[in-house]
């Protein structure tokens, strides 16, 4: 068969550029060693937070935003300090980015049947000044049905244009090299491994039952990172960040191991900021798992009191939800590789969400009904599931038997009862009043200043000893794995770059593959809702630019 263009991995990135490509006339090869099951990847997984600047919906919600004031975030997150080298590409598609989010990426989804949950998150609050880390307002959008959501119209379109045959779809087809014709990647080549019945996300058989080689103009990679693969997120892991976690759990499907980064990088490309990486804190062992080691990632309000593993509290501005890789580089230089919330049944009522569209099945599965049943007293289905049957959670009357609980878990008498209730109290002791010396008080009582904080994600500020608040919660917290932030470097048409920094004719790369763009478009730190939306932007952008070249 005749091939215009093979892409290689059939998640969200994978699927925008086959649709552009696709929709245009061109026939594409859809290639993936997964089953047809766990298409659409990672992104079927997540929250479906989306990034958007100066939307209607925030506009609803009383929030000032604009581009510029997204771009002097970007900029203050990403901390560009490699702009002759490896960032160049990567700050260059930040700017397109941001031009993105703040204009053509709203309608474009909307025409697609993207719809958006009417109240806009706050996440990366941040902490330091105006031209630090962090989200200056609210624009995490998540869309209705979470990432099911996001990725059901692409999915949707790609079947009709397998019907019309300019899309073959092949699952269970492992790539394992790139076949090069005088200095032009001509195809691909690769294992075909034996039929399975794995259900999403479950590890599938890599029992091999042939082999296959096609041929096309062009070969895009979109593959994803190195997530699940802890050993070599250990082998990059930047000093900045202390040791290396020596316990870890995995926030993505075992598949996702970077495999065909290095064999992108046999072919001549060019593996840029292999350093950056993003993993969260805030990760409890899933008690229903669907991968090894799976984890779940706390979205958590501002509110709880955020320990060592030593009971000391975190100092500023390591709060919850206001600096994820900040936190990450306390934690570490603890010599410890997890830490500790402590709450009350209060401020879980109102301020613990979970990742993930599994564990979100009101928002999943776009019910008006049970989403309004969240104002209801006490946790969410799924929060209540994991303090019963989750293995991090200790819940008690007082703060004694709250440490013995802690202590238990962890196999050791390292917590201090006393040592915690005196740091608990001298915080509530900042709540007597309206204004406080105690930072968190302070970004609790400025975030209720936001209409959606105050609604539905910010607890009102009360005092985590007093009885009536309770009982208490401790919550284990461990070390996330989930993004790669560099990838393969690529110009603004999202060709690979070799080491001269020349682009490789015939290959190209999207979405975390390429570092959301560019090799690395987050630079150090991202602002969330953004990693969907680097799949949606590369895989567009892509598409875009062999549709031209195709031409």
């Amino acid at each position: 068969m005749n091939y215009d263009v093979i892409v290689v991995g059939a998640g969200l990135a994978g699927l925008v550029a086959t649709v552009e490509i696709a929709d245009k006339g061109y026939r594409v090869l859809l290639l993936d060693q997964e089953p047809e099951a766990s298409i659409g990847g990672q992104a079927w997984w997540s929250f479906g937070g989306l990034f958007l600047v100066d939307s209607p919906e925030q506009r609803r919600m009383g929030i000032k935003d604009s581009k510029d004031l997204a771009w002097q975030d970007w900029i203050g997150s990403a901390g560009f300090d490699r702009l002759e080298d490896e960032d160049f590409w990567a700050y260059q598609w930040a700017k397109a980015y941001v031009e993105f989010a703040a204009c053509e990426k709203r309608e474009w989804l909307y025409k697609m049947g993207v719809r958006f949950f009417p109240v806009v998150g706050w996440a990366e609050r941040g902490g330091y000044l105006a031209e630090g880390h962090g989200n200056s307002v609210p624009r995490f959008h998540i869309v209705w049905g979470t990432g099911p959501g996001i990725v059901a119209p692409f999915e949707k379109r790609v079947q009709e244009l397998r019907k019309n045959s300019l899309v073959d779809y092949r699952p269970r087809q492992r790539v394992d090299q790139l076949l090069i014709e005088e200095g032009n990647v001509t195809g691909v080549n690769g294992a075909i491994l034996t039929p399975s019945n794995a259900a999403r996300g479950e590890e599938s058989s890599r029992e091999v039952i042939g082999q296959f080689e096609f041929k096309a103009k062009a070969v895009v990679i979109a593959s994803g990172g190195i997530g699940a693969n802890l050993d070599l997120i250990r082998k990059n892991w930047p000093k900045r960040l202390g040791e290396a976690p020596k316990r870890m759990i995995s926030g993505v499907p075992a598949h996702v191991d970077g495999r065909l980064l290095s064999i992108a990088e046999d072919a001549g490309g060019r593996i840029v900021n292999r350093d950056r990486m993003w993993h969260y804190t805030e990760g409890i062992k899933n008690w229903d798992p669907v991968w090894k080691n799976h984890g779940i990632r706390i979205l958590p309000g501002p509110s709880s009191i955020w320990l060592d593993a030593k009971g000391n509290r975190l100092p500023a501005p390591n709060f919850p939800g206001f600096d994820t890789l900040g936190t990450l580089e306390t934690i570490q230089k603890t010599g410890y590789d997890y830490s500790w919330f402590i709450l009350t049944q209060k401020i879980i009522e109102k301020e613990f969400a979970l990742s993930g569209s599994e564990q979100n099945p009101d928002l999943t599965g776009k019910s008006i009904k049970k989403v309004l049943a969240r104002a209801l007293p006490g946790a969410t289905a799924p929060v209540k599931a994991f303090m019963e049957k989750g293995e991090d959670f200790v819940v008690a009357e007082n703060v004694s038997n709250l440490v013995l609980g802690m202590n238990k878990l962890i196999g050791e008498e390292l917590l201090d009862y006393q040592t915690i209730e005196r740091q608990i109290k001298a915080r509530d002791r900042e709540i007597e009043n309206t204004f406080s010396k105690d930072l968190q008080i302070t970004a609790i009582r400025g975030a209720r200043n936001y209409l959606g904080d105050k609604l539905i994600r910010v607890a009102p500020p009360h005092k985590i000893l007093d009885p009536k608040n309770g009982p208490l919660i401790a919550v284990r917290l461990n070390i996330l794995s989930r993004k790669t932030l560099g990838g393969l470097q690529t110009n603004l048409s999202g060709q690979v770059l070799n080491d001269s920094g020349t682009p490789i004719s015939g290959l190209y790369a999207a979405g975390e593959a390429s570092g959301f763009g560019g090799g690395g478009v987050h630079g150090y730190r991202a602002l969330e809702g953004s990693f969907l939306e680097g799949c949606l932007f590369t895989g567009r952008v892509v598409g875009r630019s062999l549709v031209k070249e195709l031409s």
